[in-house]
């Protein structure tokens, strides 16, 4: 994925919208999937266009509409996904500055069956905190590409471990601590960290802590 590994850094802050534009930039591209960030000025937006397939919109700063034809506008937030319809033009429209990541999925994706097409979601509010346990919930789960989210109860920690792939983090609420090839590093609501394919790393929470796991595997 396009960013370097083993800090943490903030998608939303190195994708600043130029005014009076939009901005896009690859990610990755990787066995028909594809990872965008997209930066939206204020007043912008992004002609309606008509997808074979669901792309995951993950609003990281600001806010923006997903227009449909025939339906109502719905508004999509910081920390909101978005599914888009597939056969129906949709679009964007922005009222204010707005980064947000594109995932666009493909044919026999095996995408959760608590997203729908057309609605919005709070990621965080997906799923619960349990004491001393960590929750998972798998959102995309195809052989190449997976995309979770999961809570952290305060003290609970995954072990260290290697993906066989690139590792993309979310977090979502709250405050984790993430350790990778030695080093520990704390992370926070709205900022991100990747992991190198094959990249030794733990996460461990000393407060309730949420996050998302984008992971693309070769």
């Amino acid at each position: 994925m396009n960013a370097s590994e083993g800090r943490v850094f903030s998608i939303a802050a190195e994708n600043r919208p130029v005014p009076g534009c939009t901005v896009s930039q690859l990610a990755e591209e990787k066995n028909g999937y594809y990872i965008l960030h997209f930066s939206l000025a204020e007043g912008t937006g992004i002609s309606r266009e008509t997808y074979r397939y669901p792309k995951l919109w993950l609003t990281l700063d600001g806010g923006m509409e997903a227009l449909v034809s025939g339906r109502a506008n719905v508004p999509v937030k910081a920390g909101d996904l978005y599914v888009t319809p597939c056969g129906v033009p949709v679009g964007v429209r922005t009222s204010q500055d707005c980064v947000y990541t594109e995932i666009t999925l493909k044919e026999g994706s095996h995408m959760n069956g608590a997203l729908k097409a057309g609605e919005v979601f709070a990621l965080k509010d997906l799923l619960p905190v349990q004491d001393g346990k960590i929750v998972n919930m798998d959102l995309v789960n195809d052989e190449k590409l997976k995309f979770v989210v999961m809570s952290f109860g305060a003290g609970t920690a995954l072990p260290e471990h290697a993906a066989p792939g690139e590792a993309l983090i979310f977090a979502l609420d709250g405050e984790g601590v993430i350790g990778y090839e030695g080093k520990e590093h704390v992370i926070r609501a709205g900022e991100n960290f990747k992991f190198a394919k094959n990249g030794a790393h733990y996460v461990k929470a000393e407060k309730p802590f949420k996050m998302a796991l984008l992971l693309t595997l070769d």
